[in-house]
This record gives C-alpha cells, sequence and structure tokens, in this order.
C-alpha cells in the first residue's frame, strides 16, 4: 500500500467522515479554508489510480467512496513509521513517547490498562 501525500490524505480524511459522496458534498465537507475545486477533483483522479477511492456513476456524475478503511491505512501507516524509526518495535516507539512527552496521570493508566488487557489476551491465546 503506498502513503498517502498531505493533500491526498486531507481529502481521504473527508471521504472516511462523510462514508461517500459526490464532489460537491466533498468539497461541503471540507473545512475552512477550502482547497480549489479542481484541486480536489485531481487528487480524487490520483486516489482512484492508487486504488484508495472508487466511483459509481449516475448519469454524469460519480460518487465517490473509500476501498481502504481509515483503520486499514492507519495500521498500515504506523506499522511502517515503527519500522523505519523505531528499529521495527513498538516498544521502542511506546518508550520514545514516554520519555519525551507529558503525559498526564489519567493517559498512562488508561495505556497501563490497554497493556495489561493486552497481557491477559496473550496468556489466554497461549493457555
Amino acid at each position: 500500500m503506498k502513503e498517502l501525500t498531505k493533500a491526498e490524505e486531507q481529502v481521504m480524511q473527508v471521504i472516511w467522515k462523510i462514508g461517500q459522496g459526490f464532489a460537491n458534498e466533498i468539497m461541503a465537507a471540507f473545512p475552512e479554508p477550502k482547497p480549489a475545486y479542481n484541486t480536489v477533483l485531481t487528487t480524487i483522479k490520483i486516489l482512484e489510480a492508487k486504488g484508495f477511492v472508487k466511483h459509481e456513476t449516475f448519469c454524469r456524475f460519480h460518487r465517490y467512496q473509500a476501498v481502504i478503511s481509515k483503520e486499514e491505512y492507519s495500521k498500515h501507516f504506523l506499522g511502517s513509521v515503527v519500522e523505519r524509526y523505531f528499529n521495527n518495535s513498538y516498544l521502542d516507539l511506546v518508550s520514545a513517547f514516554a520519555k519525551k512527552e507529558n503525559f498526564k496521570l489519567e493517559e498512562l493508566e488508561a495505556l497501563k490498562k490497554i497493556v495489561d488487557e493486552a497481557i491477559h489476551n496473550e496468556k489466554n491465546k497461549t493457555a
């Protein structure tokens, strides 16, 4: 799966948010300042060529929808970042954030709960 450019990701975020839509509906869902209409249409065509978006034709109009879910792309993109910058180690990723960021106590407790649940689930897999 290819990575999205910033412009492509902005368009995909809108499509993921609305589910599907015609070009004018996609434009309406953009926050201000809105990009140019032609820029959005060109970006959608690029996203179709990359396999991220497909369309259905109604008369002369195309209704666009995502082929790849936001979750799928996020998982792939995060995996790519972990591979390139954190020696393919999620532990290194979390450690880097834990050391550099100012986590609130509630966030650390929530993270601990997630880790505890993951440990419990892994132990149940092998039991």
